[in-house]
Order: structure tokens, then C-alpha cells, then sequence
């Protein structure tokens, strides 16, 4: 008997959950959802796991639940998972799908899966994965075979890791969107079957929906037979009738309703009025309608995976590090004043119980430590590739940090250089020292490089790439230099390339160096702990560069901010020593660096 029990719990533990619940009836009604033939009314919360450290996964689908959602809305960044092709990782940190999902049903929520393979997001490049530049005159959201054929590839490895999770499985997945808001891009319709095609062909056959602005082009655009209808967003009568003029015999509702906003560097943190968004909420549930709140908890960009808006080939709008979103559940996990207003609406109209608010996770202030000087980028330089003109980075094999593109100037040596076109941040500097700095944003891409008497003149570009724009038609955005340099119309050749990922090997092998620091510049310093917390480093004293703690790349700060504050989860930190390396471009001075408590 004692046996039987101990197999049962062994077999409880290893099997997945699926195999313990049982599958349920999602369908379509016109104008309804029904599970299990009743109407339902979605009320989701978005929260990507890719943005959360998984650690706090369990606390963020809580707290949604505890705000009186029902469901979680997640987008899945197919560059999360699939940095190189054919190699997927599907298990490592925030990359175990399958595990979110899980627990999102552990907690009793439904899921709505947003798989792109493009899903905006203000994420590098929309979500797509870097390898897809560095074929040269690829398309991409559209029916290009090359696209196509790695679309197919990441489809076929998602679906086998979440098929067992819907819910015609016992799992708690009950609808798959195709592609995102594709009617604000184009109008490719062969393109979309394609999707659906494939996803049913590998396993998936929960119903589909799409998700667009509330207009009859981009529905008529976006929308596929079938499929029920997103609005991003849907705030009155007049955006559903529309709706059910496109596609009348399929339900709709608000798959973006917003209570935050993004911020981009140089302009103030988001701040979004909660009046409107209670009175928009109120209309959705005094009349039925489903809806999913983008975000409910927005998390962070960390690393390189902060994308950019672009509105013509001149215009360049990266966003920040943090996602905070001025979401309901902040950054760093907390409810805010607008978390308890929606989780008191709420509560008046669902039947089920809301239940108690978790608590957040603890959050500490870490004393000043110093930061010294290590090296410089100038001593830490790779075995060079030789072209006779720039290339973008990803035609080096290179998808994210930066790079640097070295040449002698031979007959023209001084006058009008100008770049086209720096993608994103760059250097200009001629025998080591500083001569200017380019911003993409503006298309002011000309410098004067002053005349030198020197016999020999060495001429450095070293590039900032600053997340791929992720949205619109200027997503193809190749990093680095992407097409040539002229000094004084004269098109420089030549040139030694220099691939500077900043990735964790790159960072682990710096070695000190006591010469002579200037314009990428890495600091060092240490800090002890006695126990950990989540907290944000203050950059404040510095300009421009990226921050590693223990080896995790943090993101992004700038000094034209707004955020100068960077969220350090508690995962990424350990009792005892912990190491802080920073990167900055424009400064040589080291100044102590402090954690802090809030974003701003």
C-alpha cells in the first residue's frame, strides 16, 4: 500500500498537468465566448514572461488574479528563444513557456497566447529574431519564402512546447493570436492564412484571433475568416459595430485596453490619466465585453531587448530600459493607486471572488560603493574583420552591442565627414581622441574633422546599435553602419571591423589595464550583502552605457533620461560579494554608484 502511495506521488510530480485536468470547449457564439458552452467574460491582464525574471512569475499571475482577472494575456518574443537558427532555448530563466503557463493554470487563470512570430511589443525589432538581417534584401510580415521558411521553424518548435497546454487538452490555453495589429502594416491576407495554416498543421486548435485598430482598414486588413476580433482598443459602441461589420458571425473585444503607456529616452516617464481609464473600464464591464489590460504589469527590457519607434528614415525614438509601463503592478512588482482603483471596479461586477492582494517582494537600498576604473574598449579589441566598405553588424554574424570600423585616411584627411547611416549612437574619433558624436535621430549625420598634422591618421567609428525599430514600415533596421562613410564626398575604403557584443564571455574576459582611459571606458566596483532584494542602481553620475551586476546585463541608461534608476531583481544578486561592471561612452571619471528604491 505504502508503495502504491509513493507511485502515485511520484507520477503526480512528473506527469504535466494536462494529464490531471480535463479538457474543455472553448468556442465562438456570435458576439460571445462560451467555455464549456456558457458565455464567459474575459477579463485579462498582459504579462510577458520574457520581461519578468521567473522567480516573480507566480507573484505577477497573482496579483493579476487578485486585481479580479480571470485570464493572462502573454506575448512570446520569438527572439527570445531562437537567437541563432535552429537553436532554441525553451528552458533556461524566463524562457520556460511552458512553466508560465502552468503556473498561470495552477492559478486557476485562462491564457490568451500572442506568439507573433511579429508581436510590436516595444521589443528589438518587433520580436523577430537579428538573424533574419543578415539576409540582405530579405521581407519580412509578409510572404517572402526565406521568412516564411523561419517561421515555419519557430512555429513547429512553440507548438511543441505548448500544445499539451490548451485547453482541448486540459490545459489553459483557449486562444492563439495571429500575428499582431498586421492591418496598421499590410495587407498581405496569403501571408495570415499561412500562419493559421501552420499553426493548425503542428498541433494547435484552439480558436485564433487577431488583433488591430478599430478602423475598417486595418480590420478588413488583419482580420481572418474565423477568427474572433481583437480592437486595440475597443472604448465604445461604435468600435464594436465596426467590428461586427467585418466579421459579424465572430465575438470581439478590447485585446488592448491601456492603462500606461510607453516612454522613449528624452521625454518625461509616462503618466496616464485614471479617471478615463476607470470610466473606459466601466463601459466594457457594464456591457459584457471582454477585454485584456495592456499591461497589468509591464516588468523590464533588460539587456538589449528594448525596441524603437521610427516614423520616417530620419526619425529614431528608442525606448527605455524599464517597462514599468505606468502599469498596474509596477516594475518592481508593487500595486499602485491604480491596481486598487481597477481591483475595486472590477469586484462590482464578476461573480467569482477577487481574492486578497499577495504580498510584493522586499525591496532594499544599497549603500554608496565606489567604481574604479578596469579598461577601456580600445584595450579590449577583437581580431578584426576587413571590408572594403562598412557593413551593418548583422552581416558580421552579430545581432546586438556594439561595433567599431577603423580605416587610414589617405587623401582626404580633414573637412566634412559624414555618415550614412549610423545606426544608432556613434563615436567619431581620429588618432584616439574624441572628435564628435552622432546621433541617428535628426538625420544630422555630417561631422568636421579638423586638420591634423600627423603622418598617420587612423579614423574610428565605434556604433551604439539601440534596440530595432518595432514598429511600422522602417522595421528593417540593420545596427551599425548601414551603408557608407565620405569625407568630403570622397567614399572612404578599407576598413577593419571590430564585433563588440557585449555579451557574458565578452564581459568575464575584461582584463585590467592601467593605460590611458578615453570614450568607452569599463568601471568596476563591489558591494557586500547579508541578504537580497530587489533594487535599482542609480546611474545618475554617469552618461551613457550599460550596467552588469554579477555578470546580468541590467540595460540601458542615458543621461538625457528620463530613467536613471536601473531595476536589479533580487535573483541576480547574492549574499556575500557581489560585482558591478559599467560601460560608458562618455565619461573617463568613476563615481560611486548607490541602490536605490523606485524607478523615479
Amino acid at each position: 500500500m505504502k508503495r502504491t502511495i509513493f507511485l502515485i506521488i511520484i507520477l503526480i510530480t512528473v506527469l504535466p498537468l494536462s494529464i490531471f485536468s480535463q479538457a474543455r470547449n472553448f468556442t465562438f457564439s456570435k458576439g460571445q465566448f462560451l467555455l464549456e458552452g456558457k458565455p464567459i467574460e474575459i477579463i485579462s491582464g498582459e504579462i510577458d514572461p520574457g520581461r519578468v525574471p521567473a522567480p516573480y512569475w507566480e507573484n505577477r499571475i497573482a496579483m493579476a488574479k487578485a486585481m479580479g482577472c480571470n485570464a493572462i494575456s502573454m506575448y512570446v518574443f520569438w527572439n527570445d528563444h531562437e537567437k541563432s537558427p535552429g537553436q532554441f532555448d525553451f528552458t533556461t530563466g524566463n524562457h520556460n513557456i511552458r512553466r508560465f503557463i502552468q503556473l498561470c493554470q495552477e492559478e486557476g487563470m485562462l491564457v490568451l497566447l500572442r506568439p507573433g512570430p511579429y508581436v510590436c511589443g516595444e521589443r528589438d525589432f518587433g520580436g523577430l529574431p537579428a538573424y533574419l538581417l543578415s539576409i540582405p534584401d530579405i521581407k519580412v510580415r509578409c510572404s517572402d519564402p526565406r521568412y516564411i521558411a523561419a517561421v515555419n521553424r519557430y512555429i513547429k518548435a512553440l507548438s511543441a512546447q505548448i500544445k499539451s497546454l490548451q485547453c482541448t487538452h486540459g490545459g489553459p490555453i483557449v486562444m492563439v493570436q495571429i500575428e499582431n495589429e498586421y492591418g496598421s502594416y499590410g495587407d498581405d491576407k496569403a501571408y495570415l492564412e499561412t500562419l493559421a495554416r501552420d499553426w493548425r498543421s503542428n498541433g494547435i486548435n484552439v480558436p485564433f484571433y487577431t488583433a488591430d485598430g478599430p478602423s475598417i482598414a486595418m480590420l478588413t486588413d488583419g482580420n481572418i475568416k474565423g477568427a474572433a476580433i481583437g480592437l486595440d482598443s475597443g472604448t465604445n459602441d461604435g468600435d464594436f459595430a465596426i467590428a461586427s461589420k467585418i466579421n459579424p458571425g465572430v465575438p470581439s473585444f478590447s485585446s488592448e485596453t491601456y492603462p500606461g503607456w510607453l516612454t522613449s529616452w528624452g521625454e518625461p516617464f509616462a503618466h496616464t490619466d485614471t479617471t478615463s481609464l476607470l470610466k473606459e473600464i466601466t463601459y466594457l464591464l457594464k456591457n459584457k465585453k471582454s477585454f485584456s489590460l495592456y499591461m497589468e504589469h509591464g516588468g523590464t527590457n533588460f539587456g538589449f531587448t528594448a525596441g524603437a519607434n521610427s516614423s520616417s528614415p530620419t526619425n529614431y525614438q528608442p525606448q527605455i530600459t524599464s517597462y514599468d509601463y505606468n502599469a498596474p503592478v509596477n516594475e518592481q512588482g508593487q500595486p499602485t493607486a491604480k491596481y486598487y482603483a481597477l481591483r475595486r471596479l472590477i469586484s462590482q461586477y464578476v461573480t467569482y471572488p477577487v481574492p486578497a492582494v499577495p504580498q510584493a517582494p522586499p525591496v532594499m537600498a544599497i549603500p554608496a560603493f565606489p567604481m574604479h576604473p578596469l579598461t577601456s574598449i580600445w584595450d579590449q579589441l577583437p581580431s578584426p574583420e576587413y571590408s572594403a566598405q562598412p557593413k551593418p553588424m548583422e552581416m558580421y554574424g552579430q545581432w546586438e552591442g556594439l561595433i567599431d570600423y577603423r580605416t587610414k585616411l589617405v587623401g582626404e584627411r580633414y573637412g566634412a565627414l559624414t555618415i550614412t547611416a549610423p545606426h544608432d549612437f556613434a563615436l567619431v574619433l581620429l588618432n584616439g581622441k574624441l572628435i564628435d558624436t552622432i546621433y541617428r535621430d535628426g538625420g544630422h549625420w555630417t561631422v568636421k574633422l579638423p586638420q591634423d598634422t600627423a603622418r598617420t591618421l587612423t579614423l574610428d567609428i565605434l556604433v551604439e546599435a539601440m534596440g530595432r525599430v518595432n514598429y511600422g514600415p522602417y522595421i528593417i533596421d540593420r545596427k551599425g553602419i548601414t551603408e557608407r562613410v565620405m569625407l568630403n564626398g570622397i567614399t572612404l575604403m578599407n576598413w577593419e571591423v571590430y564585433n563588440l557584443p557585449m555579451d557574458k564571455n565578452y564581459i568575464a574576459s575584461l582584463k585590467h589595464n592601467a593605460g590611458d582611459f578615453h570614450d568607452g571606458v569599463f568601471f568596476e566596483g563591489s558591494f557586500t550583502l547579508d541578504k537580497v532584494a530587489d533594487t535599482y542602481l542609480d546611474m545618475s553620475h554617469y552618461g551613457k552605457g550599460l550596467v552588469w551586476v554579477n555578470g546580468h546585463n541590467l540595460g540601458r541608461y542615458w543621461e538625457i533620461g528620463p530613467q536613471k534608476h536601473l531595476y536589479c531583481p533580487a535573483n541576480y544578486l547574492q549574499k556575500g560579494l557581489n560585482k558591478v561592471v559599467v560601460l560608458d561612452l562618455l565619461q573617463t571619471k568613476a563615481y560611486p554608484i548607490q541602490g536605490v528604491r523606485t524607478l523615479e
